[in-house]
């Protein structure tokens, strides 16, 4: 085993100008590198979302978006194109590249800018924000600048919600309002179309149908009992050729001559003709007469008899009891007809106050939304709900932030050594040529006697030796010196090791690796 390590030792030694020459190098690369990228300042500002101030039982925002979600949307919104090129014409971030594209400008503030969200729901909420620039003034302006626009995007957003939410209650209140008028409008015309025939009045209209058929039978049974009287008296004034008088159908001036001539009557049968009293009572008898008898006349040309005078009388509460009861038909036949489409007009009412119902539902709903809209509106505007708030601003930072220039280059030079290793492995393992004596032995089955290893001249030594030098010192002074003048001359060291990854499309995986690893 220790001849093993002695072996390995000697290739170790015989190939250590490889190990030097490659580790010389990947170390140099890494320590320049380290040593060369740009300082970058990142200034941090600490912002903390706030529980809103007025209970949720008593008056609550309509903004219902959560504290994740909402300083995501303030990350994206604040990320957006037109914000970043806005920033960077603010502050002249890139003036000193005036060849820089747009798009390359936006991609890099994102870079730049970071957004520490929180990830717990049960502690508070603490956004740190920071930007990375060349200068520590630089970073605390864009900083600052990013805390104000989260500021005020939260605001905006916030008040957006709840202007928008209160337009769209108000708006709606209004429609539902004019519906509901209009439906008001629909049920009035129908009632005023179908006044007679409305479910309401039903039961009076059936009282009314009852009394007035009621009505029809006892005119019915009066009809029939005038035309019973006069069929008999047609029939008496044919039998005996006169009719009893009597004062029912006799006329006021009738009626008198006929008390006069009574109490003349009884004074003849007491006192006799040339008696003042039946002298008087026979001038009142003849100025009746001649009055009954005036008015005969101009009644009908010719003095009616009592039999005349009763059939007119008849015939005229006869024609009367028919005009009536004609007239009483009608309003039953019209009852008749508004009873039968008062079921029809009972759905038809029915179906239109239920929709005017459903609005006013509706409606007393939008109000009561539209006042809590209008609340909600309140608080935002006030900023009593959920809002962000500065717990520190960003300072001008005194040393670099990055890049950790000591980590660079110890990670450098830990990749040389390994590299070099690597190399010197890699040889060995792709050399099959036999350098022991117990190669023989494996290979060939013999035993050798005795075994001569390669000697070199001094010359050979020392040209070697000198070949190993100026590669060591190539290694080590021309990188770094290459490195130093490519970032002067030609490209930053930051900007040239991008551009080397994108065109070799190792910042692909890196990108992938990173979304992998944070997802």
């Amino acid at each position: 085993m220790m001849l093993d390590f002695k072996f390995f030792l000697s290739l170790f030694l015989r190939r250590l100008h490889y190990f030097l020459v490659v580790a010389l190098a990947v170390s140099a690369f890494g320590v320049t590198v380290a040593y060369t990228l740009p300082a970058g300042y990142e200034a941090k500002a600490k912002l903390l979302v706030e529980s809103p101030q007025i209970p949720g039982d008593l008056a609550s925002s309509t903004v219902r978006t959560g504290v994740a979600e909402l300083l995501e949307i303030i990350a994206q919104r604040i990320l957006a194109r037109a914000n970043l090129l806005d920033v960077a014409r603010k502050f002249d971030l890139y003036e000193d590249d005036r060849k820089i594209s747009a798009d390359q400008i936006v991609a890099d503030m994102r870079k730049r800018i970071k957004m520490t969200l929180p990830g717990r729901r049960d502690a508070a909420s603490f956004v740190l924000v920071s930007y990375l620039a060349k200068t520590g003034e630089t970073s605390a302006k864009v900083t600052n600048e990013l805390v104000t626009l989260i500021l005020q995007e939260n605001r905006t957003l916030r008040t957006a919600v709840t202007g928008q939410t209160l337009d769209f209650f108000k708006n709606e209140v209004k429609n539902l309002d004019e519906e509901l008028a209009e439906q008001g409008q629909k049920i009035l015309a129908f009632k005023s179309q179908n006044q007679g025939a409305l479910p309401d009045s039903l039961d009076y209209r059936r009282n009314r149908q009852a009394s007035l058929q009621e009505r029809v039978l006892q005119m019915e049974r009066e009809l029939a009992s005038l035309r019973d009287r006069r069929t008999r008296l047609v029939d008496l004034y044919q039998r005996t050729g006169e009719v009893v008088v009597t004062g029912e159908s006799l006329s006021p001036e009738e009626l008198r001559l006929q008390e006069l001539s009574n109490q003349l009557a009884s004074a003849l049968v007491l006192y006799s003709e040339t008696n003042p009293r039946v002298k008087a009572l026979k001038a009142q008898v003849d100025a009746a007469e001649q009055q009954v008898a005036a008015l005969r006349s101009g009644a009908g040309g010719e003095a009616m008899t009592a039999y005349e005078v009763q059939l007119a009388d008849l015939d005229g509460q006869m024609e009367f009891l028919l005009q009536e009861k004609k007239t009483v038909e009608e309003e039953l036949k019209a009852l008749e007809e508004s009873i039968d489409r008062t079921p029809a007009n009972a759905i038809t009412l029915g179906s239109l106050e239920r929709d005017y119902d459903n609005i006013r539902l509706q409606y007393n709903q939008a109000q009561a939304d539209f006042a809590a809209a209008r609340t909600g509106d309140q608080i935002e505007a006030q900023s009593r709900g959920q809002r962000i708030t500065v717990i520190e601003q960003a300072v001008v930072p005194l040393q670099p932030t990055s890049p950790n220039r000591k980590k660079i280059a110890s990670a450098g030079v830990a990749a040389g050594i390994m590299a070099g290793l690597a190399v010197v492995v890699l040889i060995e393992l792709l050399n099959n040529s036999v350098r022991r004596s117990v190669d023989l032995t494996n290979r060939l089955g013999i035993a050798p006697f005795v075994a001569v290893p390669y000697i070199r001249t001094r010359r050979q030594a020392n040209l070697r030796r000198f070949i190993i030098f100026m590669a060591l010192v190539v290694v080590g002074l021309g990188i770094p010196i290459t490195l130093f003048l490519l970032h002067t001359y030609y490209l930053p060291m930051d900007l040239l090791i991008e551009k080397a990854l994108n065109k070799t499309g190792i910042a692909d995986l890196v990108k992938q690796f990173r979304q992998s690893f944070g997802n």
